[in-house]
């Protein structure tokens, strides 16, 4: 894991953290984090010479990252601290990440037995102010359980609840992050230990319709995920579900409207408001959608203007639920509509 490493930096440096965590466990390994005296010089020599872009992730803490194309998606090279390696490891959050290698030597360096947390399948605070440090620490540890299989000990999670009024401080970015990582359980939990609470969310029983990170979003925040810096595609789906329209029954014409509202998410629409009785429906609907429209607004033989749209959006109802299914029926209906027909 450290081959390329060691080219590349100068002195004293060690791959700490998640990196060693994801190996001990047996779990692929994506990103590095490598503690060394001089990470900008690391940064550029390692995607000069392996191939990357290299960029300041932190001007302030003068970390830089290294975005590659292989097996290894990141590599990150941060200041060691200048009391070394056991300070370094002392500013991590939990144990189980404060545990380091020396590059190009062999052996753990392991001061707060984050091996044994491993195999106990604990998540650990490293010191009691890991969490005023940094509060997205405070999702951390439950996102660890909940993608670990592992459990807070009873200190920790002292600390986290003592600290859970701070998890709002977390920039938005890091916090929406966090929680697009989590499962079902882990919003569960996140209402255990009150951070829930603190974000604005609650749980109720649409966050298990549809296993779906964006889903579960919507469903746990509400209109309240606006606060978040969600993607537009993000924001629009928000919108779609939280202003889905219950559809009164199965018919053709019905599904067709509900379709016209909900598209492209209509399955996802259907679950949000609990009725997934017309999944069937809805699907055979998208299957019956013709390839090509009936008729096109230029050949309406109108004014350009929004009533051609109307006429048209009438056309591809009537043609949904069935009483029209020709060109020539089209342009009969069409020719009633702009003569100041109707239609149900």
């Amino acid at each position: 894991m450290d081959e390329r490493v060691r080219e590349v930096v100068e002195g004293e440096a060690w791959i700490v953290g998640g990196a060693l965590r994801d190996e001990l466990l047996g779990r692929p390994v994506v990103d590095l984090d490598v503690a060394c005296a001089r990470p900008r010089e690391a940064a550029v020599t390692y995607a000069s010479r392996f191939g990357g872009a290299a960029f300041p992730l932190s001007e302030r803490h003068g970390a830089w990252r290294v975005a590659t194309a292989g097996q290894i998606d990141t590599v990150d090279f941060t200041p060691l601290h200048p009391d070394g390696i056991d300070a370094d490891l002392r500013t991590r959050d939990f144990a189980f990440n404060a545990i380091a290698k020396r590059v190009g030597a062999d052996g753990l360096r392991d001061p707060f037995v984050g091996r044994r947390d491993l195999d106990a399948r604990v998540v650990r605070a490293v010191t009691d102010t890991v969490f005023v440090d940094d509060p997205l620490r405070l999702l951390r540890a439950v996102r660890f359980e909940d993608e670990l299989g592992f459990r807070m000990d009873d200190r920790t999670e002292r600390l986290l609840e003592e600290a859970a009024a701070l998890v709002a401080r977390a920039a938005g970015e890091r916090i929406l992050g966090e929680l697009e990582r989590l499962s079902v359980d882990g919003y569960r939990r996140l209402g255990e230990v009150g951070l829930l609470a603190e974000l604005g969310g609650e749980i109720d029983d649409r966050v298990d319709a549809l296993d779906d990170p964006g889903f579960r979003l919507v469903a746990v925040f509400g209109a309240g995920i606006t606060r978040f810096p969600i993607s537009n595609e993000l924001r629009r789906f928000a919108l779609t579900l939280l202003h889905a329209p219950t559809p009164e029954g199965p018919s053709l014409r019905e599904i067709h409207r509900f379709r016209k509202q909900t598209e492209p998410w209509a399955l996802e629409a259907l679950a949000f408001l609990g009725m997934p009785e017309l999944t069937g429906p809805v699907e055979a609907s998208r299957l019956a959608d013709p390839a090509e429209p009936l008729v096109r607004g230029d050949e309406l033989g109108l004014e350009p203007g929004p009533e051609i749209g109307r006429i048209l959006a009438v056309i591809d109802e009537e043609l949904a639920a069935g009483t029209i299914a020709s060109r020539e029926e089209a342009l009969v209906l069409a020719r009633s509509l702009a003569a100041g027909g109707s239609t149900s």
